[in-house]
């Protein structure tokens, strides 16, 4: 089983303006003439940590990392009043083609899990021609079915004690309709008591349910859940990509593979994965037949299970000497 290379710091990182009022943060770490891989991290809203330049091995590889809009340390962050009207998958994509050439790379290798591998597809079918390689974990195609599945009430079956927690804000008047409405409005309270309370309700939800065997908050690598500003990102971002059904039409994901028909893609799905069930990788890899898909028979949806996390890095590896 592959485990993660030692921990890195960044040799350059600073902030990029992109229009808007945003500035995007940034990093690199690894070899800086070694191949370039693009870190697209999930939430929407997660940000990035620093395990997460573990994936790569630091002697071959050029890592960016960077925190989309409105939260990690990207500015404004939404706990300051980002405008979430600026915040739509087209601008995500234009962010990165701007990083992009901020950092002088003319092709990367996209990399990414959970929304992550939704961006990092909208990305690669939008810009084809800038993508080495994909490399997705916890597939989500932004669905309505499978935000319905997870957000309004199919995971309830699973969870049914945990989904308590995340109905807890919402009331009992609004519990029968669409929660993530519900949610929308809590969000986006005036009262910013009501808005913490429900985040932190949201991203509890997320962080309890993303692994097989449920781990405690401090356990959760790559999520910073419990904290205040982690989780008023998170959430109220999540949220607002998923009451615009991701600013994509629904399946158009699969309807524009061809567009990246020719791009070497590895696929890693969690088979217990209850937050981005299995069903989405399945139709994207028979959409996409050239990708290759590793199904972890003994792991939920998180990158860092032992199970996903060797399929990741065996993919960046074998990548690794591919040339560009």
């Amino acid at each position: 089983m592959r485990d993660f290379y030692p921990p890195i710091e960044p040799y350059e990182h600073g902030h990029i303006d992109v229009g808007d009022g945003q500035q995007i943060y940034w990093e690199t770490s690894g070899r800086p003439d070694g191949k370039p891989v693009v870190f697209v991290h999930g939430g929407p809203g997660g940000g990035t940590s620093p395990d997460q330049r573990r994936f790569f091995d630091p002697e071959r590889y050029r890592i960016v990392l960077f925190d989309q809009r409105g939260c990690g340390r990207s500015r404004p962050h939404i706990a300051d009043g980002a405008d979430l009207s600026v915040n739509t998958t087209a601008h995500l994509i234009a962010d990165m083609e701007s990083l992009r050439e901020h950092l002088g790379i003319a092709r990367w290798q996209v990399f990414g899990g959970s929304w992550g591998s939704t961006l990092g597809l909208a990305y690669a079918q939008t810009h084809p021609d800038r993508v080495t390689e994909l490399v997705l974990r916890g597939i989500f195609l932004l669905r309505r079915s499978e935000i319905d599945w997870y957000y309004n009430g199919g995971a309830a079956h699973i969870f049914p004690d945990l989904w308590e927690s995340y109905l807890a804000p919402i009331p009992e008047s609004e519990r029968d309709g669409d929660l993530v409405a519900a949610y929308h409005r809590l969000l986006t309270s005036a009262d910013r008591d009501v808005a913490h309370t429900a985040a932190s309700a949201w991203t509890g939800w997320e962080q309890a349910t993303s692994y097989l065997l449920p781990k405690k908050p401090d356990d959760n690598a790559g999520m910073d859940a419990g904290n205040p500003r982690f989780d008023l990102a998170f959430a109220t971002i999540e949220n607002h990509y998923f009451v615009h059904h991701g600013f994509l039409d629904d399946g158009q994901l699969l309807a524009d593979i061809d567009r990246i028909a020719h791009i070497p893609g590895v696929i890693v799905q969690g088979r217990y994965d209850v937050v981005c069930p299995m069903r989405s990788a399945w139709d994207l890899h028979r959409a996409w037949p050239q990708a290759t898909l590793h199904v972890v028979d003994d792991a939920g949806h998180a990158s860092f299970e032992p199970g996903i996390r060797h399929h990741l890095i065996t993919a960046t590896d074998d990548f690794a000497g591919r040339s560009a």
